[in-house]
């Protein structure tokens, strides 16, 4: 008897992303199958491609971090989810394809109003955000937020979730445009860094309790400049370097943290966790309306590479999403 297959996005290093059948995956104890409608679309997926980013033991070497579908099947031991339920999932890997596995924990429900491609959007980026900013960040109400990237995915995200809380936040960008848009979803204030001096005008305003940077090396320094006293550094990526020269004086002198995270090899208990505290603070924010993910551009799962194209290009605001349907 043949396998049941399912159609997936192929990634080979130096070649352009193409479709390809594959076996559909089963639920294993403690995972559930989610028919998957839309994928979220991340930079670390581009690394992956790229041969850089390995995926953690036993996950699908296919792309895709995150998925937003229906529960067709539960595995072995799996009590919070049913057959048919609507959820948006953190995966291993696999996401760019019909089918894909997920913990059960690291499974949500789609928050009311939100569309399958919206949906989409969140788990990857709002637990990334939830982790960095609050868990480890511990950004309070009435502190203040400084994110770096601020019309991309994260950047989008954190801002809305970040003044919900009811902190002050600022954020840089790469154009006046993107720059009106942070302010718009709840920046006090948006500064074009091609343009501006970021040092300069937050030294002005007082500094910053909190920064989430993407950006890396050439930014390490003036975030010191402009963190408080007791400032936290939340690194999440480095675009533009990892290796960095500091003076630890300075960070004794100011009492500053500096952590950085990624997100796909912690444990499923530790997602679990993040995930619980997302569907509990943030998910109300949404049925709200003070949070809604920002869609820049939806593709089909065949224009898989143009979403990646799309993303290599940083002429988006927001997330980019796979429509598998």
């Amino acid at each position: 008897m043949s396998k049941p297959m399912m159609t997936a996005v192929k990634s080979v290093v130096g070649q352009a992303l193409t479709l390809h059948e594959i076996e559909k995956p089963s639920p294993g104890p403690g995972q559930v199958l989610i028919r998957v409608r839309a994928a979220g679309v991340n930079r670390p997926d581009l690394v992956q491609r790229a041969g850089k980013y390995p995926p953690p033991p036993g996950a699908p070497d296919t792309l895709g971090l995150e998925v937003a579908g229906d529960i067709e099947a539960v595995g072995p031991g799996v009590t919070r989810w049913k057959s048919g339920e609507k959820v948006c999932a953190l995966v291993p890997g696999g996401g760019y394809a019909q089918y894909a596995l997920a913990h059960e924990g690291s499974a949500m429900p789609i928050p009311n109003p939100l569309s399958y491609e919206e949906a989409a959007g969140l788990p990857e980026t709002v637990l990334t955000v939830w982790n960095n900013v609050f868990e480890m960040g511990k950004l309070k109400p009435g502190e203040t937020l400084l994110i770096h990237g601020g019309a991309s995915g994260i950047g989008t995200t954190a801002i809305q979730i970040a003044k919900a809380w009811g902190a002050t936040v600022y954020a840089t960008a790469g154009t006046d445009e993107k720059c009106r848009l942070c302010e718009k979803l709840g920046a006090t204030r948006a500064i074009n860094y091609k343009t501006e001096d970021f040092e300069a005008v937050l030294r002005d305003a007082g500094g910053v309790d909190v920064i989430l940077d993407m950006v890396g090396r050439p930014y390490f320094d003036k975030n010191l400049t402009i963190l408080k006293d007791l400032g936290r550094l939340c690194y999440i990526a480095f675009l533009h370097g990892s290796k960095i020269e500091g003076d630890l004086l300075r960070l004794m002198m100011k009492r500053i943290s500096i952590m950085g995270s990624t997100l796909r090899i912690r444990t499923d208990d530790y997602k679990a966790m993040l995930a619980q505290g997302v569907v509990e603070n943030v998910w109300p924010m949404i049925k709200d309306g003070r949070f809604r993910p920002l869609v820049s551009g939806t593709f089909t799962l065949a224009e898989a590479d143009a979403a990646h194209a799309k993303m290599e290009s940083s002429d988006h605001a927001g997330k980019i999403i796979l429509q598998v349907g």
